[in-house]
């Protein structure tokens, strides 16, 4: 297999975890999200753990929060990435995973706005229709339901902000994460402990619930290594794409498995949406294509111009 076709499969298997994991949070629906998103936390950073001292990495965690500077921000980021997952627990155990999946959808389209907005990224009319097209998607949601669709927006902003301010690490996604949920940990571990002493945790009382609690550890870090390893042998237009497939699998879990409305309101939205996600990954594909163009033409003059005989015999 070449590393492209290793990078293709691993991406692929990333984003079907994280599409199918709907149905893993519809299995802990009598479990509290705060006490889900508690136990993710801390069975997540166990397993960063384990896989970073097998890589013989564990020592980076500590160079990480070594100055405020650097803490302030993961800081940031933890309460942004802890806030979607939240999030996306909540409206899985609520019934509204199909706000979860819009969420998602609109994701890249937030983020590119926001890095017009924070670091002034010059946009194309191509991405500037498909921001406006899903702008006109959540507004029709909004009037033809008399609701703001929050969940979406939230999740989608949540996750923008997090991966704006992971910009400013200078570290790996599977270390940057282990330090956030690291952050975390004794939030978790104090929130855990005023469960069981008071109301009652869940963890020991069930087994079944205490094991898919303990999987919610690896259901968070092994898409995300995955992830990681696939986006780091393909182009950034073939990452764009292929993401896709996760917001697609929430979408599939939340009409088909969960039986959740989707009425022509619903269908009007995101058929605007998924026109926006058309227009964007073309235009994606397009600046991609180009640019790695101009990187192979730069190439040939570098060789061109060190090689000046080569070029005169090539043209007599």
């Amino acid at each position: 297999m070449t590393d492209t076709q290793k990078g293709v499969l691993a991406l692929i298997a990333a984003c079907t975890i994280w599409g199918l994991s709907p149905l893993f949070y519809k299995a802990l629906t009598d479990v509290p999200p705060l006490e889900i998103l508690a136990h993710r936390t801390l069975w997540s950073f166990g397993f960063f753990a384990i896989v970073l001292t097998l890589q013989r990495r564990l020592r980076i965690l500590w160079g990480a929060v070594s100055s405020w500077a650097s803490i302030r921000v993961i800081a940031f980021a933890a309460i942004m990435i802890s806030t979607n997952w939240f999030l996306f627990i909540f409206s899985i155990q609520v019934d509204r995973a199909t706000e979860a999946s819009m969420g998602y959808y609109i994701f890249p389209l937030v983020a590119v706005l926001l890095g017009r907005l924070a670091f002034g990224e010059r946009l194309s009319l191509a991405q500037w229709s498909a921001i406006t097209l899903a702008g006109i998607a959540v507004l029709s949601l909004t009037i033809g339901l008399h609701i703001v669709p929050w969940i979406s927006l939230v999740l989608a902003l949540s996750f923008g902000m997090y991966g704006l301010v992971k910009k400013r690490l200078d570290l790996g996604p599977v270390v940057s994460v282990a330090v956030e949920v690291l952050i975390l940990s004794p939030i978790a571990v104090g929130w855990l402990i005023h469960l069981h002493f008071g109301q009652g945790g869940v963890y020991g009382a069930d087994a079944v619930q205490s094991a898919l609690l303990m999987t919610s550890g690896p259901l968070t870090a092994l898409p995300l290594i995955l992830f990681s390893f696939g986006a780091r042998r393909l182009t950034m237009s073939t990452v764009g794409i292929v993401q896709y497939i996760n917001p697609t699998l929430q979408f599939f879990c939340a009409v088909a498995i969960f039986g959740e409305p989707f009425g022509p309101i619903h269908l009007v939205a995101f058929a605007l949406i998924w026109t926006a996600l058309a227009i964007y990954s073309g235009s994606a594909f397009h600046q991609d294509k180009a640019r790695r163009k101009a990187v192979m033409v730069s190439e040939a003059e570098v060789v061109v111009s060190t090689n000046p005989s080569r070029d005169a015999s090539a043209n007599p």
